[in-house]
């Protein structure tokens, strides 16, 4: 009986069976992705803290026009369609809190991914990206340097 109830519902209200069930999906790959991911995520306050180490390596992987209208200061800029190309420019900090940086925290997973696929064993995520890091009102440098 209350398995007919449950078909008759969800012919009835497809669309919204469809909607739960894409929404359950998507929560469940979240969650599997983030337990087996190797890098971290830190908010800005956490990135503060970690600037405190002179080890510390910010990537920014956002495209030069992006970059040159505003990036955290001693970022290393490396696009991120250059990263296969350039990380040798970054061999031998592989130890070294790294922490990717892009627009809004979309870009930088990808970016984040390679590098622990290539030996880098702390490295860390901007959360929300440069525009987190804004709406925190910390400082931007602006230009190429």
């Amino acid at each position: 009986m209350e398995t007919d109830r449950l078909i008759e519902f969800v012919t009835n209200h497809y669309i919204l069976f469809t909607g739960v069930l894409v929404v359950i999906v998507l929560l469940i790959q979240d969650f599997i992705e983030s337990a087996f991911r190797k890098y971290s995520v830190a908010n800005p306050i956490q990135v503060v803290s970690l600037l405190n180490d002179d080890k510390t390596v910010l990537l920014d992987i956002r495209e030069t026009q992006e970059f040159v209208k505003g990036h955290v200061e001693n970022s290393r800029h490396i696009p991120l369609g250059s990263l296969d190309e350039r990380i040798r420019e970054i061999k031998g900090l592989e130890n070294s809190p790294i922490i990717v940086i892009c627009q809004t925290g979309t870009r930088s997973p990808q970016a984040c991914k390679k590098l622990t696929s290539d030996g880098f064993t702390n490295v860390y995520n901007l959360a929300g990206g440069i525009q987190a890091w804004e709406d925190a009102k910390y400082p931007l440098k602006k230009g190429k340097k």
